[in-house]
């Protein structure tokens, strides 16, 4: 006569299987924990922190030039390529345009590395106080622009603007 098998033996092997799923699911999550995005978006993070309240100073007396940025991007893509219109106008306390400035843009893109680059931005002809061009992108979507305008006597504004390049 056979013998037969009691009922429920496969029972143990069912509990090592979950616990095989379970340290498979947990090796896979530890691996693209590890091996994926550090989560380090800035660099030098702890030198800029320390310099945070010289920041705000620079900031206080930023605020203290009175004067008027207005900030036009305007994306002006083609079939062929991204591109995107950029003219920024510079007042001062008393609404004169603000010529002679360095201007220099960096375009940031906040979900992809590599991709980041300086703009200079010349002064318009026929515009005074007003910088820009047209420029290429090299993708569209989603980007930071960060402006530095630096003039005589080491004047400087800062400003920034995310903007959607379709």
């Amino acid at each position: 006569m056979a013998k037969t098998r009691q009922r429920g033996w496969w029972y143990p092997y069912i509990f090592v299987a979950g616990f095989g799923v379970v340290l498979a699911v947990n090796g896979t999550l530890a691996y693209f924990a590890t091996s994926t995005f550090t989560g380090l978006s800035t660099d030098n993070a702890y030198e800029k922190g320390r310099l945070y309240n010289q920041n705000l100073a620079l900031a206080k007396a930023q605020a203290a030039m009175g004067w008027s940025v207005d900030t036009k991007i305007v994306p002006a893509s083609t079939a062929e390529a991204a591109k995107v219109d950029i003219a920024i106008t510079y007042r001062d306390r008393d609404g004169k345009p603000v010529d002679g400035l360095t201007v220099t843009a960096a375009m940031v893109r906040p979900t992809i590395g590599g991709y980041d680059h300086e703009l200079p931005l010349p002064a318009l002809a026929g515009r005074p106080g007003t910088y820009g061009g047209i420029f290429t992108m090299p993708l569209a979507g989603l980007w930071d622009v960060d402006v530095a305008a630096v003039g005589d006597g080491g004047i400087a504004y800062q400003h920034a603007q995310r903007i959607v390049i379709p």
